[in-house]
């Protein structure tokens, strides 16, 4: 009986605390530099304590780790209560927040320039870890001819309340350039089907509507292990062809692993097999083509953008060199998913779910736009960037040879024998290859960052940060933060699964290599697909190493390790 009197009392002080803050959080005074507001201060951060520690015991499936500031944030930016103008009127204003001044007429962009400039616009990583350093947890990088502020957000629990507060429709800070040429450039193409990148609003909504079921869709999914699989098999049969005397991997391996996801992608995207793989594929074929052409329009948007854009006035030649990229894009996918409605016509289909990605959209969406500009999307933002996961989860096993074996020995309970074909519940219980890989985008995230733009006049760290500005939240930086992950500097993929200690910290909004929300990345299942059906591949039957200098990591589009991937690869003994 006493028992229940007390888990009673307990739930009803979660309740009385969480009332008791609102009323301290809502003095239009509470930013005031007086004894009286930090006494109030301490009085709210005790109550904090003491209700997060409760909510842990009644409420498990919501707790999580978060820093007591975020349960105060949260409340007193409108996550539970209607106090949001309150906050805006005695937030610091926007020009308060610290960062590099921009001059008059050039602003910041003159930082960017080579020669005179200061930061190398190649490196973002680099550029948002001095920033960091320099300037802390909020960083204005103003005065950028011809677009948006941007500000860099380092603070998870910032971060979070950002995300959960949009709205349907959140705004990404997209690529002006593509922007252009699907608005302007080829207006006549894309009219009312934009895509899912580059745009905004209602109509990446309606069209993230058309597909986002069928590419979701975990029986869609299933559908292509065997082809992915398939793939891969002979990917791997081409790497023990392709190695030297050493048995290492020529010097533009990368290259080949941009063919391997190219002809994965195109099975999803496209319907069809591109050949990527064959031996003698030569440098002006149709698929390299294609992996030259996403690369260019990846590798120079920052270019494009952060510089001075000439481009958006007068056709220069980085600007029409991309146009001609992307309208190779645009003919390529209009040939292939031609030739799949055509299949389609000639096919007797007795069960939706006999149909490929691909044939589904087409049977359902009266212009087949929307499966062209679909495919077009996924390649465009595909090929490198999981060509570039890949090179750096290949690196990181490959120096790693203490991880290797507890894969190595994890894959040889699951698949006794490496020939067996891969299924959804093989590649469930691939835990720890699971947790390698997303420790690898912890520490080396592939994507540096995520990002809005703003909708609305938000406060941000105690900064009221007008609408239209652009929001980065660098998480190659936040998931390396102490405050949110315990032991940041340490390769643990350990921290990712289940067993692991609760006192382990891991904020769920530090690391977020696919983005989170709306707008998370609608392709993520079939790239982790890809990624764990290789590396069990080829991880069960081979071992990898790397004798040479070590590679920095560097970003063209994607952060990934700079240099020749010269791996060495020897057959597993068996015995």
């Amino acid at each position: 009986m006493n028992s229940i009197i007390t888990e009673k009392n307990e739930k009803l002080t979660v309740l009385t605390t969480t009332l008791l803050l609102y009323v301290l959080t809502s003095d239009k005074n509470l930013e005031q530099e007086t004894n009286e507001t930090k006494l109030t201060f301490n009085m709210r951060a005790s109550v904090t304590i003491k209700s997060a520690k409760l909510c842990e015991k009644y409420f498990p499936f919501q707790y999580r780790y978060r820093s007591h500031a975020a349960i105060t944030s949260n409340i007193a930016s409108n996550n539970f209560f209607p106090c949001e103008d309150e906050v805006l009127q005695v937030a610091k204003p926007y020009s308060d927040v610290p960062g590099p001044k921009p001059i008059p007429i050039l602003g910041n962009t003159w930082r960017l320039l080579p020669l005179i400039g200061q930061y190398d616009v190649s490196d973002v990583a680099k550029l948002s870890g001095l920033f960091y350093k320099e300037y802390g947890k909020i960083v204005r990088l103003s005065g950028l001819v011809g677009r948006p502020d941007l500000l860099f957000v380092y603070d998870a629990d910032e971060i979070e309340r950002v995300y959960r507060q949009e709205g349907p429709t959140p705004f990404r800070p997209s690529m002006p350039c593509l922007v252009k040429y699907k608005g302007e450039v080829r207006k006549e193409f894309f009219g009312d089907l934009p895509g899912v990148v580059g745009v905004h609003g209602q109509p990446w909504r309606d069209f993230r509507t058309k597909v986002q079921k069928p590419v979701l869709q975990i029986h869609t999914v299933k559908k292509y292990i065997e082809p992915i699989e398939d793939t891969t098999n002979y990917f791997i049969q081409r790497m023990m062809e392709m190695r030297d005397e050493r048995e290492e991997m020529p010097a533009d391996f990368d290259n080949e692993i941009h063919k391997w996801a190219l002809e994965c992608i195109g099975k999803v995207a496209l319907d069809v097999r591109l050949g990527c793989l064959d031996p003698n594929l030569p440098p002006d074929s149709e698929p390299q083509k294609i992996i030259d052409a996403a690369k260019y329009a990846l590798r120079n948007v920052a270019i494009l953008e952060l510089k001075f854009p000439f481009w958006r006035f007068f056709p220069t030649p980085l600007w029409t060199r991309y146009v001609n990229n992307m309208n190779f894009f645009v003919e390529i996918c209009s040939k292939y998913i031609n030739a799949a409605l055509e299949r389609l016509k000639m096919k007797t289909v007795k069960n939706e779910k006999d149909l490929s990605l691909v044939e589904r959209i087409l049977a359902k969406e009266p212009d087949t736009k929307t499966a062209t500009i679909l495919a077009l999307d996924l390649i465009l933002v595909g090929i490198d960037t999981i060509s570039m996961a890949v090179c750096s989860i290949l690196y990181q096993l490959a120096t790693r040879p203490d991880q290797q074996e507890k894969i190595y020995q994890e894959l040889k309970n699951v698949l006794s024998d490496p020939n067996t074909p891969l299924t959804v519940k093989l590649l469930d219980r691939m835990v720890f290859l699971r947790a390698f890989v997303k420790e690898v985008f912890r520490m080396y995230s592939t994507v540096i960052g995520n990002g809005r733009t703003l909708q609305k006049d938000t406060v941000i760290l105690g900064y009221k940060i007008p609408k239209g500005v652009q929001v980065v939240f660098p998480t190659l930086i936040t998931g390396s933060m102490e405050e949110y992950v315990s032991d940041p500097e340490t390769f643990k993929p350990e921290r990712w699964m289940k067993t692991h200690s609760h006192s382990n910290k891991l904020h769920p909004f530090a690391s977020l290599p696919y983005g989170h929300g709306a707008r998370m990345c609608l392709g993520r299942r079939f790239a982790d697909l890809e990624i764990q059906i290789l590396l069990a591949k080829l991880i069960r039957s081979y071992k990898l190493e790397y004798h040479h200098p070590p590679l920095d990591y560097k970003v063209t589009f994607m952060y990934a390790p700079d240099g020749e991937l010269k791996l060495k690869v020897t057959k597993r003994n068996e015995s």
